[in-house]
């Protein structure tokens, strides 16, 4: 899809990447993006523009911000210690679903993993959404491995 920038996220891009988190089923059970924001996602974002290995990152369309997602750059042993890109909160606006935007932006984020010297990329998905599990197989991900999550 054309006419579409991809770029690390600013302050000001925060309210809209919160909305994005919260437009869909699951998202709006977890998320808030009622303004002004908590002041959460204002600590959340201080933190993650402080951190070198996390890349808070949008797709913009026409000076709007269209798609957001989150690459954490692990460093490990395994592997002969190889680096992996952990891609998380992925978003692209509803009226730009199966049009095209979600896989140049993943084109570019794993660019991004690629420049980083990672030798994998990994992400997970909600098994209550199988349209993102289908998108990522599209992309050439292989469900290898189970995932779990303890809630604290």
């Amino acid at each position: 899809m054309s006419g579409l920038l991809f770029r690390p996220a600013n302050e000001s891009d925060l309210a809209a990447i919160v909305a994005l988190l919260a437009d869909d089923s699951l998202g709006s059970t977890r998320e808030n993006a009622s303004l002004p924001l908590d002041q959460r996602y204002g600590a959340a974002f201080e933190a993650i523009t402080r951190d070198p290995n996390q890349l808070l990152a949008v797709a913009e369309r026409d000076g709007t911000v269209v798609g957001c997602l989150q690459i954490t750059f692990i460093p490990g042993l395994s592997r002969m210690g190889m680096w992996r890109g952990q891609i998380e909160s992925v978003r692209v606006a509803a009226s730009l679903r199966g049009r095209g935007a979600g896989k140049a932006f993943f084109a570019w984020a794993i660019g991004q993993c690629r420049s980083r010297g990672c030798g994998l990329v990994q992400l997970t998905t909600d098994k209550t959404r199988p349209e993102a599990l289908a998108f990522y197989e599209s992309l050439g991900f292989k469900a290898s491995h189970e995932g779990m999550k303890l809630a604290l």
